[in-house]
């Protein structure tokens, strides 16, 4: 399970299990990826919730 976050600065891939963990990044700074790390960490349920969801996963 992962994430993909793109934006005009750049693209990164989440891994969200079995842990958070950065897979690949572009164009972020060390600062703005450890921003984003703590965003997904904030929101890892709703985001495998979604992610079940959007793949049709019980």
């Amino acid at each position: 399970m992962h994430i993909h976050i793109l934006s005009p600065a750049g693209e990164a891939k989440f891994w969200i299990e079995p842990m958070i963990a950065l897979a690949d990044y572009s164009g972020y700074s060390d600062r703005e990826l450890k921003q984003l790390a703590k965003v997904v960490e904030d929101h890892a349920e709703e985001i495998k919730k979604a992610w079940k969801k959007h793949f049709s996963i019980s």
